[in-house]
């Protein structure tokens, strides 16, 4: 969707100063690239319930662009990642410095809770947006499911270890992208549930899916340091690569499943964005 590239363009974060850099690199990584997965799945949800309210739904959009670049400037840092490129671009650490990128991305994480304050929907749709931001994203999610696995390095955990960790660490981010496109729609409980269960499988296979990523494709192909997940709890140091193909191709049929039960309208908006993830590897 191309209002969303354009929109996102138009209202980088602004703070001018006499500091060389600060706003620079606050829009350097969000100007990167990159497949803006998470706000184009709240905003299909939008537009296929009211299309009237897509433009109004663009600042969370961009909120939860901003939130996700945020956690993967600090995933890049040398304390935890230590990654030299991102987007297919240097990352900022190497950029700059890594005082700088600590502080874009804590800029760029609480921008993204301004977006939705400011955003133009009804106080308790603001605070709703908020609160499932917050929750999937902080303590009890993307934080600690980071927290887990940086800790956890050289760690060899269990299957279902390894699934609780991305489940916070990747596929809670996408299951409220979703559940945030429903709230502000003002789909019933029961419809943001399953979209928000449905959100938490898809993360699920994204993983996956990034996991065989790492261990088939170069560096230059994926746009990002690959082959680096050794020490990491991912499904293929577990599983190997043949079996993760395996519990992919398994889990893309559960998402089909549930993909179909949704009506027409949404599937239609959301098709396109997730067909490409449903696909066989064998």
């Amino acid at each position: 969707m191309q209002t969303f590239e354009q929109y996102l363009q138009d209202h980088l974060p602004q703070a001018e100063s006499f500091h060389p850099v600060y706003e620079k690199a606050l829009g350097e990584m969000l100007l990167a690239g990159g497949k803006r997965f998470r706000p184009m799945l709240l905003l299909r949800v939008v537009e296929a319930y009211e299309p009237l309210l897509v433009e109004s739904a663009l600042a969370p959009a961009l909120a939860l662009e901003c939130f996700h670049t945020y956690s993967l400037i600090h995933d890049d840092l040398p304390a935890m990642d230590d990654s030299p490129l991102r987007r297919g671009n240097p990352t900022l650490h190497t950029r700059y410095d890594e005082a700088t990128a600590i502080l874009a991305g804590d800029a760029l994480n609480t921008h993204a809770f301004l977006l939705l304050a400011r955003a133009a929907f009804r106080e308790d749709i603001r605070i709703k947006l908020v609160e499932i931001l917050a929750y999937n994203g902080g303590t009890e999610g993307m934080v600690l499911g980071q927290a887990m696995d940086l800790y956890f390095e050289n760690t060899p955990l269990e299957i279902a270890q390894v699934r609780q960790l991305h489940v916070r660490k990747t596929a809670m981010l996408i299951a409220a992208s979703l559940q945030m496109g429903a709230v502000i729609v003002g789909l019933e409980k029961e419809i943001q549930q399953a979209l928000y269960d449905f959100g938490i499988k898809l993360g699920l296979l994204f993983q996956i899916q990034d996991d065989i990523i790492d261990e088939t494709q170069s560096s230059e192909e994926a746009g990002k340091v690959t082959g680096n997940d050794g020490d990491k709890n991912s499904f293929i140091t577990l599983l190997g690569l043949e079996e993760s193909m395996v519990q992919a191709d398994a889990l893309a049929v559960e998402l089909e499943e549930q993909f179909h039960a949704f009506d027409v309208r949404l599937q239609g908006a959301l098709d396109p964005l997730i067909q490409k993830y449903l696909h066989r590897h064998r």
